[in-house]
């Protein structure tokens, strides 16, 4: 093993340990790229590989849409009409009331995406009425909490999904299409298993009258009235694309030109002020540019530096040798991480970046190699007591991160096994 190896093996252990102390992962992550780069010997390459993410066309425009998209949503408040719509008709069905809660809040994080939006709309409604249905507080959290894992992955704006499907030239919702039925299969398992946890070993579905009554007391009268044109807004833009590759040409309707008509759409039935909701989308965007494109840069330069110091190569040579040592490294790594730090961007990004693009020379398929990386990150930040959608449902529901995190844990990590077994 050259000297270059064990250099970046500890700038890497430097930078995980830097992103759980809570530094920016887009700092940590560039300036370790730039180290990297440093001691290969091309300084400039780093600065270069910046500047080629910072306007890269196959990301840059759908995402920032997406997002603009997302944060006109919010403003006009359609996010709140989908959520109280679909939690009128789950108001009296007992213990499955977790499972219920659960998979529509995966139902929802498809149309909003954001995993802290989606478990800070979904839960203001869902844990008071799963709590005054007869589920303990940690319990309703950790199913709304849950139900953040995923669903993003099946909506054609994912960050996620548009780079996985770049890298295997398919269109993104042939790729959805295609991949629908594991990112369905392991939710179902996560969320089965979860429940199970859930009911028989933590007795969730048997509240005591002293977690119930702070809840009771708080109960509002009067129902929330639903505006089903503002329900089904969040729905559009995947309505059209789907529509759109069934009945149009291929590539007449993209995922930018289906967040604008989905922002018209919104401005049309909300009757708010249309400044503000177009300020609303430009804020959005630029938003999403700060944070989702930020850190896909950042780990740009981060999967650079490994490749120029030689570890990426290295990699893969280990990788050739077993399709096992690739399926379980591309799960438990990114999982693990994303547990540690409470987020699974970074883990997911660099790994993609840096390993995926390479997946045929060790026998495997970009697209599912991707996929299954995504998934993993996904469902460490969900098991994560630091992850910031948990957090959220935690203080909605006024308890501990960790009593959350226990209950999500064995469920994340049965369907992290389901998935490696299921796509590799």
């Amino acid at each position: 093993m050259s000297w270059q190896i064990l250099v970046s093996i500890l700038i890497i252990c430097a930078a995980i340990y830097a992103i759980v102390k809570k530094c920016d992962a887009r700092l940590t992550l560039f300036l370790a790229g730039a180290i990297m780069c440093l001691l290969a010997g091309s300084p400039m390459d780093a600065f270069k590989g910046f500047v080629k993410g910072m306007v890269n066309p196959n990301l840059v425009p759908p995402i920032c849409a997406a997002m603009g998209f997302a944060a006109a949503v919010t403003y006009s408040k359609c996010d709140q009409h989908l959520v109280a719509l679909l939690a009128t008709p789950l108001r009296k069905i007992g213990g499955l009331l977790i499972f219920a809660g659960m998979f529509t809040t995966f139902l929802v994080n498809i149309a909003i995406m954001s995993a802290a939006g989606t478990a800070a709309t979904v839960g203001a409604t869902f844990i008071p009425i799963m709590i005054r249905a007869g589920i303990r507080p940690a319990g309703a959290a950790a199913a709304i909490g849950g139900g953040t894992m995923m669903g993003l992955l099946l909506n054609p704006g994912c960050a996620h999904d548009i780079y996985i499907a770049k890298l295997g030239n398919t269109p993104v919702m042939e790729f959805i299409s295609n991949n629908a039925i594991y990112i369905v299969a392991t939710m179902l398992v996560a969320a089965i298993v979860s429940t199970l946890v859930m009911i028989f070993f933590f007795k969730d579905n048997k509240p005591e009258a002293a977690e119930l009554a702070e809840f009771v007391s708080e109960e509002k009268e009067g129902e929330f009235k639903i505006n089903l044109a503002k329900a089904t807004a969040p729905l559009v833009p995947m309505v059209l694309l789907i529509c759109g590759t069934l009945w149009l040409p291929k590539g007449s309707l993209d995922v930018v030109a289906s967040m604008l008509l989905g922002v018209a759409y919104i401005a049309i039935i909300s009757f708010r002020h249309p400044n503000e909701l177009i300020k609303s989308f430009f804020k959005g965007m630029g938003s999403g540019y700060a944070s989702v494109i930020g850190l896909i840069i950042a780990a740009g330069v981060f999967a650079l530096g490994m490749q120029k110091i030689g570890l990426v190569p290295a990699f893969i040579d280990l990788l050739k040798e077993s399709n096992d040592i690739a399926r379980w490294g591309a799960s438990f790594g990114p999982f693990l991480l994303a547990v540690l730090t409470g987020s699974g961007e970074a883990a997911i990004w660099a790994f993609n970046q840096a390993v995926t693009p390479h997946a045929a020379s060790f026998g495997m398929n970009p697209e599912t190699l991707g996929l299954l990386c995504a998934i993993a990150g996904q469902l460490g930040r969900t098991a994560s007591p630091i992850a910031g959608c948990i957090i959220i449902v935690a203080g909605i529901a006024k308890v501990s991160p960790v009593e959350i995190s226990k209950r999500m844990c064995v469920g994340m990590l049965v369907a992290l096994v389901f998935a490696a077994l299921i796509m590799v």
